[in-house]
C-alpha cells in the first residue's frame, strides 16, 4: 500500500492524535518493506522541509497548527510590518510587528507563533519562527555606486533594507541604471540587509522602454518561451482536414451564421456567438469556444508552461499571452471564414420567463461568417434617423436582425441577473495610448456600450451553465467562487455609506446582494457613485478559483466558473479537457481518473489564483506608471477633480481623466484641518470648513514623482456642500492647541492615525488610498452614527474615550461627554480645557448643564470647571423636559 503526503496530514490533523516518532508511524501505517520505508522516510523529510509538519525535540512530528504555529505567507507592508495568509482560508490573518520579522520578506513561505489574541480570536499577532521557503530571489532597483560597494534600491516598496552589492559584483553597472540583482546572502541575525549581485543591467531608469521592463522584472513575468514549447507550438497544423473532424464525431456547425465581437486590436478571438428565435417564442443561444485543449495536451511542455504562467498579461505597451502565438493568434483563434475546432455550450431560454429550459453541451467545428466589433455593432444598434450608419448597415445588412435579437436577450438576461441580485459595479475604465517609444501620449476613457454587455451576458450564461452542469455530475472541476463579505468590513462601508444618505436594509452579517445592488442603483450618476463603489469593492472578498463550487456572492449565482476563454486563462483550458474526456467517455470518467484529477485540482486553483493577482499588480503598476508619465507636462496646469478619498494626511482627487493625485493637508494654508474617521472628513478648525468624498474642487498640479509614481495636487478652488455647525461647538473652531493632526488628540480617531501599527479588525488594518492604514483600528465597536446624529450631537476631537480614571460620562447616543470632569480628553496641554475656552471665572460663557445621561436640562454654571461651591440655579417651571425641548427647538432653528 502507498502512504500518500495527504494520508500522513489528515493522520496528524485528527483530534486524538499526539506527536509520534518516525517508528510509531511506520507502526501505525503498516509498513513492512524496506523500499516502502525508504520512501516513507524520504515523505516525512519532504513534508517537514515544506513546513508541512513540525519535527520536534524528541524527534516526534506533528502538524504546525497542533503546535501553537501556523504556515503561510508573509505580506509585507512598505511600513515595515507585514501579515500572514494563513495556508487555511478560514483562519483570520495574523500581524507580525517589523521587529519579528527575523529576517523574514514579502512572499516568503513562514511558520509562526502566535503570541497575543484578541477577546474573540477575530485579531491575532505573531513572530516568525522559521522561514521555510524564500520568495524572493532577484530584485529590480535603481543602482547606487559608492566606489568601493553600491546599492541598489528596490523598485518594491514593501522591501525596505537596500540590497548590498560588493564591488565585485556590480557587473559593469553605473549609479542611475535599473538593474536586477540576485540576493546571495539573506537577512540574519545581526545582518539586517541582504546581500547581492548584479545579473542585468536594464538600462538607465530615464531610457526608453525600461520602465515596463522594469515592472516585468519585478513581478517576475516571464517573456520568452522555453525551445521545447516553441517547438511544440510549430509542431501543431495550421488547418483543419475533413478525416480529422469524422473521426472526432464533432457537430458541424458551419452552415450557421456565427460572429465573433471583439476589441479592433484583439488578435486572440476565443468565443463566438449565435442566436436564434424559435417558433415557439424561445431563445436559442450558442457559445463557441475555441477547443485550445485540443492541442495543448496534458503534461505537455505547453501545458506546463501554461500551468506556470497561469494567464495572459495585459500590459499598457504589451502582451505577455499564456501560449505562444502560433496558437493564440493562429490555430486556436475563431479567425473569420476559417474552420476552427471549438467546445459548444448551447442554451435555450424560456421566451416570457427567460428560465433555462434545455442545455446542451458537445465538441463541435465552426466557421465564422464576420470579424465583429463592438464599436460597429453599437453603432448598428444605435443608428437612428439623424445618424443612420448607411455605409455599415449595408456591409453587413444580413446580420443586423441578429444583432438585434442578440440585444434583445442580453438585456432580458440582465434584467433578470440583476432582479436575482447580481452587483454590477460599473467603473469608469480608461486606456493610456503609448507612442512607438512607449511614452503616454493620451489617456482614453473605456466605453461600456451595449455591445460589450451582450458578450457579457452571453459569457456568463454560458459559465453558470457549464458548472452548474458538472457540479450535478459530481466529478472534480474548477469553479470561479466568491465568498461572503466579512461582516466587519461590511459594516464599515455601511456607515462610510450612511455619510451620504444611502441605508442599505439588512445587517452586516446577512445582506443579500440586491440590497447592495439597490444602492449602486441609486447612487448612479451621482458624483459619489465611484467613491461608494469602490469602497464596496473593496470590502469585498477577492474572487478566486476552488475546487468546490461555494457560489459567487457578487452575482449572486450559485454556480459559476470560467470556460469561455481558453487562450488566456489556465482555469478554461483544464476545464476544457476535462470536458471532452467525459464527453469521449459517455459522460463519466474511470475511477483512477477522478482520483488524479482530484487530487490536482486544488493546487491548480491556488496556482492560477495566485498568478492572476501577479497579473493584476503588474498591469496597475504600469498602468500608474504611464498615467504620472501623461501627467509629467502638465505641472502647473489646472483641472477640474472630484475628492475621491480623504485621509489623515490629506485627499486624493480624481480628474476626468481618470488620473488621481493627492492634496497634501500640509499645501491647505486657509486653516488647520481635522480628520474624522467615521464620516471620512476633513473639517476646518477656525472656519469648520468640510470637505468630503465627492466634493467638486479644482486643482493645480504641483509635482509627479517618477520614482514612487505618485502626483501631487494643489487646491485651487472649491465647491463646498455645507459646513458641520455643531464641530465647531465641540472644540473645531477654538484654540490650535486642540491637537495635531495624526496624533493624540487631532480628531476624533487621530490617536492611531498615520501610524499604521496596529492591527486592524480581524487581523489586518484597514485600508485607506494607496495602501495607507486608516487610523484607530481599534474603533470597530462603535455603533453607526449618521450625519444628521453627528451636526446634533457637536461631535468633535473631544469625542473619543478618556485617557484619565474613573468612569466617563456618556451622552445618550453612548459617547463621553465633551468636558465631563472626568474625560482627560477634554482638555488641552496644562490642563486648560480644549478649543480655546477658559477655565470658569475667568469671563469664559458658561456652557449647558447636562444630566448624567447627556440631556440638556438648562444653563449650568461655569461647566467642566465650575468651583465646587458654585451656586446651583433654581430649575425652570415643567422640569428637565422643558429645557431639553428648548434645545431640541433650538437646534431644529
Amino acid at each position: 500500500m502507498t502512504i500518500t503526503e495527504r494520508d500522513v496530514l489528515e493522520f496528524m490533523r485528527e483530534t486524538a492524535y499526539k506527536p509520534m516518532t518516525y517508528q510509531e508511524l511506520e507502526q501505525h501505517f503498516g509498513i513492512q518493506d524496506a523500499g516502502e520505508f525508504k520512501a516513507f522516510l524520504q515523505q516525512l523529510n519532504r513534508l517537514e522541509a515544506e513546513g508541512q509538519i513540525i519535527r520536534t525535540r524528541n524527534d516526534r512530528y506533528g502538524v504546525p497548527e497542533r503546535m501553537n504555529l501556523l504556515r503561510g505567507k508573509l505580506q509585507s507592508h512598505p511600513k515595515g510590518f507585514a501579515f500572514l495568509l494563513t495556508d487555511d482560508d478560514e483562519h483570520p490573518d495574523v500581524y507580525i510587528h517589523a521587529n519579528d520579522l527575523k529576517g523574514a520578506m514579502n512572499g516568503d513561505t513562514v511558520l509562526v507563533r502566535i503570541t497575543s489574541k484578541s477577546e474573540g480570536g477575530g485579531r491575532m499577532e505573531g513572530e516568525v519562527v522559521r522561514i521555510v521557503q524564500r520568495a524572493v530571489k532577484e530584485i529590480v532597483g535603481t543602482f547606487d555606486n559608492h566606489e568601493y560597494y553600491g546599492f541598489v534600491i528596490p523598485d518594491d516598496k514593501r522591501i525596505q533594507k537596500d540590497i548590498f552589492v560588493p564591488k565585485g559584483s556590480f557587473g559593469g553597472a553605473v549609479t542611475g541604471q535599473k538593474v536586477v540583482v540576485r540576493i546571495v546572502k539573506y537577512p540574519e541575525g545581526k545582518r539586517t540587509a541582504a546581500e547581492g549581485e548584479i545579473v542585468e543591467i536594464l538600462g538607465h531608469k530615464d531610457d526608453p522602454g525600461v520602465d515596463i521592463l522594469s515592472v516585468i522584472r519585478k513581478h517576475q513575468l516571464p517573456e520568452a518561451f522555453p525551445e521545447e514549447v516553441l517547438a511544440e507550438a510549430d509542431a501543431v497544423p495550421d488547418t483543419i482536414s475533413e478525416d480529422e473532424i469524422a473521426a472526432q464525431g464533432r457537430r458541424d456547425l458551419r452552415n450557421k451564421v456565427i460572429v465573433t465581437i471583439d476589441g479592433e486590436d484583439a488578435k486572440d478571438l476565443d468565443d463566438a456567438v449565435h442566436v436564434e428565435r424559435l417558433d415557439n417564442g424561445n431563445y436559442v443561444l450558442g457559445v463557441h469556444i475555441a477547443d485550445v485543449g485540443y492541442y495543448v495536451k496534458e503534461k505537455s511542455a505547453l501545458d506546463q508552461e501554461a500551468y506556470r504562467r497561469g494567464c495572459s498579461v495585459y500590459l499598457v505597451d504589451r502582451v505577455i499571452p499564456m501560449l505562444p502565438h502560433r496558437l493564440s493568434n493562429g490555430i486556436c483563434s475563431l479567425n473569420p471564414k476559417v474552420d476552427r475546432l471549438t467546445l459548444s455550450c448551447e442554451m435555450e431560454f424560456d421566451g416570457k420567463t427567460l428560465k433555462r429550459v434545455r442545455h446542451d453541451i458537445y465538441t463541435s467545428v465552426i466557421r465564422t461568417t464576420e470579424r465583429m466589433t463592438y464599436t460597429n455593432v453599437r453603432r448598428i444598434l444605435t443608428a437612428t434617423e439623424e445618424e443612420p450608419e448607411t455605409e455599415l448597415m449595408e456591409r453587413y445588412a444580413g446580420l443586423i436582425d441578429m444583432f438585434r435579437l442578440m440585444e434583445e436577450l442580453a438585456m432580458k438576461l440582465r434584467r433578470k441577473r440583476m432582479q436575482r441580485g447580481a452587483i454590477d459595479f460599473d467603473f469608469q475604465e480608461a486606456k493610456v495610448i503609448v507612442d512607438e517609444q512607449g511614452k503616454a501620449v493620451d489617456i482614453v476613457k473605456r466605453e461600456r456600450s451595449v455591445a460589450e454587455q451582450i458578450i457579457e451576458e452571453f459569457m456568463l450564461a454560458a459559465n453558470e451553465t457549464v458548472a452548474e452542469h458538472f457540479h450535478w455530475l459530481r466529478l472534480p472541476f474548477l469553479y470561479r467562487i466568491h465568498e461572503e463579505p466579512d461582516s466587519e468590513k461590511l459594516l464599515h462601508f455601511l456607515q462610510f455609506a450612511s455619510n451620504f444618505g444611502y441605508v442599505v436594509k439588512g445587517k452586516s452579517n446577512s445582506i443579500h446582494p440586491r440590497a447592495l445592488q439597490s444602492l449602486l442603483e441609486e447612487i448612479r450618476g451621482a458624483k459619489e457613485e465611484t467613491v461608494i463603489s469602490t469602497m464596496l469593492l473593496r470590502s469585498m472578498k477577492q474572487a478566486k478559483y476552488a475546487a468546490e463550487s461555494l457560489g459567487h456572492f457578487g452575482l449572486a449565482a450559485e454556480f459559476y466558473t470560467h470556460f469561455t476563454s481558453p487562450i488566456r486563462r489556465y482555469p478554461d483550458l483544464v476545464i476544457h479537457r476535462i470536458i471532452r474526456e467525459v464527453l469521449e467517455n459517455g459522460g463519466m470518467l474511470p475511477e483512477h481518473r477522478i482520483d488524479a484529477l482530484a487530487a490536482r485540482m486544488p493546487d491548480i486553483a491556488q496556482q492560477s489564483s495566485e498568478r492572476e493577482r501577479v497579473a493584476v499588480d503588474a498591469e496597475r503598476d504600469t498602468e500608474r506608471m504611464k498615467k504620472c508619465e501623461y501627467m509629467l507636462d502638465k505641472i502647473d496646469e489646472e483641472f477640474d477633480g472630484i475628492v475621491s478619498g480623504v485621509t489623515s494626511f490629506g485627499m486624493f482627487v480624481e480628474l476626468d481623466n481618470t488620473v488621481e493625485g493627492l492634496i497634501r493637508l500640509s499645501s491647505l494654508a486657509d486653516d488647520y484641518y481635522h480628520f474624522d474617521e467615521l464620516h471620512m472628513v476633513l473639517i476646518g478648525e477656525r472656519t469648520s470648513k468640510v470637505y468630503r468624498i465627492g466634493d467638486e474642487v479644482r486643482i493645480r498640479v504641483a509635482r509627479v514623482n517618477m520614482d514612487d509614481y505618485t502626483i501631487d495636487f494643489e487646491m485651487v478652488d472649491v465647491r463646498p456642500r455645507g459646513r458641520y455647525r455643531g464641530y465647531a461647538e465641540a472644540g473645531y473652531g477654538g484654540s490650535r492647541k486642540g491637537g495635531r493632526r495624526g496624533a493624540a488628540g487631532g480628531g476624533r480617531y487621530g490617536r492611531d492615525a498615520g501610524r499604521g501599527e496596529a492591527p486592524a479588525r480581524g487581523g489586518k488594518p484597514r485600508k485607506n488610498r494607496r495602501g495607507g492604514d486608516a487610523a484607530a483600528a481599534d474603533e470597530a465597536q462603535r455603533e453607526p452614527l449618521s450625519e444628521a446624529g453627528a451636526r446634533e450631537a457637536g461631535l468633535g476631537e473631544d469625542a473619543h474615550p478618556s485617557h484619565g480614571d474613573g468612569e466617563v460620562r456618556k451622552d445618550m447616543w453612548g459617547l463621553p461627554i465633551p468636558g465631563s470632569p472626568r474625560s482627560g480628553a477634554a482638555r488641552g496641554r496644562n490642563g486648560a480645557p480644549r478649543g480655546g475656552r477658559a477655565a470658569a471665572g475667568s469671563g469664559a460663557s458658561r456652557r449647558k448643564k447636562t444630566s448624567p445621561t447627556g440631556i440638556f436640562v438648562g444653563d449650568g454654571g461655569g461647566g467642566a470647571a465650575a468651583g465646587a461651591g458654585a451656586k446651583p440655579r433654581k430649575k425652570k417651571r415643567g422640569g428637565a423636559g422643558n429645557g431639553t425641548a428648548a434645545f431640541v427647538r433650538k437646534k431644529r432653528k
